[in-house]
């Protein structure tokens, strides 16, 4: 059994950017979590992501994540993602 590997790489983005920055990182694949912070760092919300139930998962989670968007001037999307 190998060890998982987990990379964190941030995004800074305007609050109507988010969404479909997020989108665009689904497909990239490999996400194991999402967390999106204000512009002071705190964490507003924050997403785990189980693979193989990503589209279930997210789909009613871009409905808050759109709510939380409108409320931000920008925002820092975190992402971690598992290496291979």
């Amino acid at each position: 059994m190998s060890e998982e590997k987990v990379r964190t790489e941030e995004f800074q983005v305007k609050g109507e950017e988010i969404v479909a920055k997020i989108k665009e990182l689904l497909h990239e694949g490999d996400i194991r979590r999402v967390i999106i912070k204000n512009e002071d760092g705190r964490t507003l919300i924050d997403i785990p992501l189980t693979i193989g139930v990503v589209g279930v998962l997210v789909a009613p989670q871009l409905a808050a994540i759109g709510a939380i968007a409108a409320l931000l001037t920008h925002g820092t999307i975190v992402v971690e993602k598992i290496e291979n």
